[in-house]
């Protein structure tokens, strides 16, 4: 803890004052972060760090196995986040990010590791699905490999949740937001996006395009209804 709080000294006597004049910039002006990312609370994976962003750029929503819960009535943590970065922040673009030898996904799939922790077993039954595409729509696997597919699986699972929150579903439809899906792999130092037209994971490179699970593009059931003609 010392050492922490020896980081928090240096940040008020030299980094603050090295960026003095983006700090005043959004003291008077407020936050307009580019995009909300939904990561794991996992102490290895600093979203700031990994997309380089500067204070003001990200809106972070962080919990274990970074999970999205159904839009439901009852208030959450999530749920508010979401809609307030949607409706107040006018974020549009929003990227759910797992990782590699995530402690939750290695629950979700052994779930002896629960016990004693029933709060941890009640959040992780939003990636129950994960768990159950894993288990049903792979051959064998070892334990590092089924791990490794349900961070992949769950990654989709929460964006699909992630749908079904009124303002996200809303801006969907209107062409205004973008999804992503990421995953970090801790080892390679590597980033894979999800590619929503062929459902894979695939590696983030300046010299391709972007891997976007669900572009931005007006999606409406209905056509627009035609004039009647004055009678």
């Amino acid at each position: 803890m010392n050492d922490l709080i020896g980081r928090v000294f240096d940040f008020e006597k030299r980094v603050f004052p090295s960026r003095n004049d983006l700090y005043a910039k959004l003291a008077a002006h407020g936050q307009s972060p580019k995009a909300l990312m939904i990561s794991c609370a996992d102490s290895r994976v600093v979203p700031e760090l990994i997309m380089q962003a500067d204070p003001g750029d990200l809106f972070v929503c962080r919990n274990a196995g970074n999970i999205v819960p159904p839009f439901a009535t009852q208030n959450g943590g999530v749920s508010s986040t979401v809609e307030y970065a949607v409706a107040a922040l006018g974020v549009r673009d929003i990227i759910v990010c797992g990782h590699s030898d995530c402690g939750a996904m290695k629950a979700l799939m052994n779930p002896e590791m629960l016990e004693g922790m029933p709060n941890v077993a009640a959040w992780l039954r939003h990636s129950h699905a994960a768990e159950s595409v894993v288990k049903a729509g792979y051959g064998p696997l070892d334990n590092k490999d089924k791990v490794r597919a349900a961070s992949l699986e769950n990654v989709v699972v929460q964006l699909a949740h992630l749908r079904t929150h009124p303002s996200v579903a809303a801006g969907i439809a209107r062409g205004e937001i973008s999804l992503h899906g990421w995953f970090v792999d801790i080892h390679a130092g590597q980033v894979l996006g999800l590619d929503g037209v062929s459902g894979r994971f695939l590696p983030i490179r300046d010299d391709r395009p972007l891997p976007v699970a669900l572009p931005a593009g007006q999606r409406l059931a209905m056509d627009e209804p035609m004039m009647e003609a004055a009678e």
